[in-house]
């Protein structure tokens, strides 16, 4: 089943999915915005800026424009960062058909609207055959083709299917899911709990202190997302557990580094400049912690993180307000019914 696939975004994790892709025989397209990135990728095929020392084939072509990529492909793949979105949709409208299925593979809330990416291509493309990919899956390993599992989302469950069936090889396993909303909340607040986790360890704390901050955070995950729509199971498997297992303890993931950083001492600004990559953290706790708000959802590490990132507060003082938080049963009343009443206002 041979595919024309083309790929919006020459980040590190488009690029290994083009690699892994090409492994299924399909024909590739990248584009970039970055002309200089383009160009070396046309030069050296590999991406030397963002997955040094995976080197890709002749069946993945670096494309000149977005049109050029776009042309007759059967999957539109997008990997700009969650903020970026808006823009590559946008970029790529002209040149989309109805038959094409889009596939985003960032994971974040946009924050200027509180939107998810899923929404935002609803509102723009309300008829758009749209599929979220996601979960623990680190573009270092999965473009040197090391055993990954991810879950692909429609709220069609055969469009999930369709998209399971081109990803999928003896290296790659898809899942599909159509709680869509859910592994998107999963995907995207996960990189919150990660700052966390980085500068806790960071300042030092063991294992005792990530263990309870990624599982009381799976629980604030959860609680936000289910307020808004999502089942509670999805956060139990890949998109949720499974990416703040990933994200939490792999130098891999950048919001993890870029919580270290923080941990030891370094501004919030200097540690994300130092990381070199987006944050998609710094972006999402913000969204977060607004939509919390909104929807009444009580998110203490969320927001103690939120304060430290936005330099209110430093992080021992972040520590210490939750470490004396009100005593209270550790099962809560988080995925009732009660939590299933927030509506966001139309943008």
């Amino acid at each position: 089943m041979n595919k024309k696939i083309a790929v919006l975004g020459a980040g590190s994790w488009g690029t290994a999915l083009a690699v892994s892709l090409s492994k299924n025989k399909h024909s590739l397209s990248i584009w970039d915005i970055d002309k200089d990135h383009k160009d070396s990728l046309k030069e050296e095929r590999e991406n030397l800026k963002y997955l040094p020392g995976v080197r890709f084939d002749d069946s993945i072509k670096i494309a000149d424009t977005a049109e050029e990529a776009v042309y007759e492909a059967d999957i539109v793949l997008f990997s700009a960062p969650a903020q970026h979105f808006r823009n590559a949709l946008d970029g790529a409208m002209p040149f989309l058909t109805a038959d094409m299925v889009l596939v985003n593979v960032a994971k974040g809330i946009e924050q200027k609207s509180l939107m998810r990416l899923s929404e935002i291509a609803k509102e723009k493309l309300p008829e758009a055959k749209y599929v979220v990919l996601s979960g623990p899956s680190h573009a270092e390993e999965v473009g040197k083709g090391l055993p990954t599992t991810v879950v692909a989302a429609a709220e069609d469950l055969k469009l999930a299917e369709y998209v399971q069936d081109i990803f999928m090889n003896e290296r790659f396993r898809v899942y599909t899911n159509t709680d869509v909303a859910g592994v998107e909340f999963g995907g995207a607040l996960k990189n919150t709990i990660a700052l966390g986790a980085g500068i806790s360890d960071g300042m030092g704390f063991g294992d005792n202190a990530k263990a309870a901050l990624m599982t009381r955070g799976i629980t604030e995950i959860a609680r936000l997302g289910v307020r808004l729509g999502a089942k509670a199971e999805t956060f139990t498997g890949l998109t949720g557990f499974g990416d703040l297992i990933v994200t939490c303890t792999s130098m891999h993931s950048r919001n993890r580094r870029c919580g270290i950083m923080i941990g030891e001492g370094m501004s919030p600004s200097e540690a994300t400049k130092k990381v070199g990559m987006v944050v998609e953290g710094m972006y999402t706790t913000k969204a977060a912690y607004d939509l919390a708000k909104r929807c009444e959802v009580e998110m203490p590490i969320t927001e103690q993180i939120h304060e430290v990132i936005s330099e209110n507060i430093d992080a021992k003082t972040a520590v210490a307000s939750l470490m004396t938080r009100q005593k209270k049963h550790e099962i809560e009343d988080c995925f009732d019914g009660r939590y299933r009443t927030c509506r966001l206002p139309e943008y």
